[in-house]
């Protein structure tokens, strides 16, 4: 199959949301796309919606959370396409919001499965391709929230799965340089997607009172995500916060 522009990349979490909205945005950008996610009907809907350019797109079930569905991930992706250029750690989940001494392991145990070590192995693997390819290299974007930086109340799985991300992402810059492998982490706050639809309602603030938020076009960060693939190798956004302007972060709220 041939790539528009020569180049290859891989979202997760890419059957809806921000994940869906980057991946169709590098399909339009001239990308070809490997859309990976849980749900088989919803990814290929995602890779049709792109219209013409989804003759560049497939569809790949994948749990991140996996080592060996990974690996089919990256194998398919290759057999495709024959190379990574990009790949945008994007799946994630969130626990019930409640008290933190009500989290149960479960729940927490299935956050950092899909938020964390699932980011891990999927740059496990890139890292095994991009040093291996030619040319040499590629790029690794993490989505980290804005939870990287700042918690909701009774956040505590999702909270620190993204300040993990934050090491992740700084330790995949380091350990890149040899292969010429970049690493970026785009923090987000409040893009309209089906997950913070519940803001349009309010949402709990620090100080226990509930407002409505905020947020922003999810297109946005579909863009940032193609600027940020699209740089040659020699530069690098290393962290990008992009978010709705008058959500309650910066400052007192």
């Amino acid at each position: 199959m041939s790539t528009a522009n020569g180049k290859v990349a891989i979202i997760t979490g890419a059957s809806a949301g921000i994940g869906k909205a980057s991946a169709v945005a590098l399909l339009k950008a001239g990308y070809s796309v490997a859309f990976a996610g849980r749900r088989q009907v919803e990814l290929e809907a995602a890779v049709a919606s792109a219209g013409e350019d989804a003759s560049r797109g497939i569809a790949v079930v994948t749990d991140v959370g996996n080592p060996a569905s990974v690996k089919n991930l990256f194998e398919k992706t290759v057999a495709a396409f024959g190379r990574v250029d990009v790949i945008f750690n994007n799946a994630g989940i969130g626990a019930p919001p409640v008290l933190l001494e009500d989290i149960t392991y479960e729940q927490w145990k299935a956050v950092v499965d899909t938020n964390l070590t699932g980011a891990f192995l999927c740059t496990q693997e890139a890292f095994r391709i991009m040093k291996a390819q030619s040319p040499r290299g590629g790029r690794i974007i993490n989505n980290g929230s804005i939870s990287a930086y700042a918690p909701r109340p009774n956040s505590s799985p999702y909270t620190s799965t993204k300040h993990a991300i934050t090491g992740l992402t700084k330790t995949t810059s380091l350990d890149g340089r040899k292969y010429d492998i970049a690493c970026s982490q785009v923090d987000i706050g409040n893009a309209a997607t089906e997950m913070t639809e519940r803001m349009t309602n309010g949402v709990m603030q620090a100080n226990g009172t509930m407002a409505i938020e905020p947020r922003m076009d999810v297109k946005h960060v579909a863009d940032a995500v193609v600027h940020i693939a699209g740089l040659p190798l020699e530069a690098n956004v290393q962290f990008m916060t992009i978010m709705a302007t008058k959500m309650p972060y910066v400052g007192r709220g």
